[in-house]
């Protein structure tokens, strides 16, 4: 998909190109962002595309006078913009994950942490990113999230989303967790565990990972269900369609849980509680800017050997 196609941005009004404006979205604790943020925002200011930040992130960038400031982080607060550009680790980038999603701008990660799977680009690439922009050299493709219910004795307590995982987790370091993990209404397996994680494709290389899960490819249409340190014979990474309903059963008789939504936003689960996670309904937009293969962009994330390679016989 295009930028040029479904961009309001794009399009001409009185025959005259409306204005452009992006915003930028820093973790300016980091002394890379404050300079990275910088560089980004007076290439696009030379370039005469307007550009919109946070006060609270404003006042520590050294920024020209020109940016446009806003109070609040909101998803109202990136009305008209064309792009989110996220500057930071993971958890910057789930942060601007949360507003490209609430209202429906692409987001364009730069990483300045350490793996950034959800990153575009590193910090070495800022001006590359700046002409991306300016020339709109780029594609916007959409990722699968998740949309999460909590069930307390029969009633919806809470609802949530994630785009990496939901994670069911213990409470108490000495006891496990005890559950009954379900699949379209029908009951798999129980077992005592530090936990679960229901994950994305996009979140198969976060905690699903770290859990021991499998690596899936973005373009792969799938649900994730992974244990984390199951006492239990069978206790394998679970792939499901798409379309399955996914279910962790917290037993009556165990202590309390506690439920992760991307690592951002958390919610007790008390004894009895019943999680569900499908697929979202709303997607997280995300902008790329290279063509580069899942597989490539693996074997630079987590430095993997590939020395001896010499490819399909000619």
């Amino acid at each position: 998909m295009s930028p040029s196609e479904n961009t309001p941005e794009n399009k001409q009004e009185n025959g005259t190109a409306a204005a452009r404006t992006v915003f930028l979205l820093a973790h300016t604790g980091r002394p890379a962002a404050i300079r990275s943020a910088e560089l980004v925002v007076r290439g696009l200011l030379r370039s005469g595309i307007g550009v919109r930040v946070l006060r609270a992130e404003a006042a520590d960038l050294p920024l020209p006078a020109e940016p446009e400031i806003v109070e609040d982080a909101n998803p109202e607060c990136l009305d008209d913009c064309e792009l989110l550009i996220v500057l930071g680790g993971d958890g910057t980038l789930l942060r601007g994950a949360e507003l490209a999603r609430a209202s429906g701008v692409p987001m364009l990660g730069v990483n300045l942490g350490r793996v950034g799977f959800l990153a575009e680009a590193e910090r070495d690439d800022l001006d590359k990113v700046v002409d991306r922009v300016v020339t709109r050299a780029y594609e916007v493709e959409e990722r699968m999230t998740l949309d999460v219910l909590v069930h307390n004795n029969g009633t919806v307590v809470h609802r949530d989303w994630a785009l990496n995982e939901a994670a069911v987790q213990k409470v108490s370091p000495e006891r496990m967790l005890e559950v009954v993990l379900e699949i379209d209404g029908r009951p798999v397996t129980g077992f005592g565990c530090d936990g679960i994680v229901c994950a994305t494709p996009t979140g198969s290389t976060a905690y699903a990972f770290s859990a021991g899960g499998p690596v899936v490819w973005p373009e792969v249409e799938a649900l994730l269900m992974v244990p984390i340190s199951a006492h239990a014979l069978f206790a394998k990474p679970l792939v499901t369609s798409p379309t399955s309903v996914l279910a962790v059963e917290v037993q009556p008789h165990t202590p309390h849980g506690v439920l992760w939504c991307d690592g951002r936003r958390t919610v007790e689960l008390p004894a009895g509680a019943r999680v569900e996670v499908r697929r979202g309904a709303v997607p997280v937009r995300l902008a790329r800017l290279h063509h580069a293969s899942f597989t490539d962009r693996l074997v630079a994330k987590f430095a993997l050997p590939v020395q001896g390679w010499r490819g399909a016989p000619h």
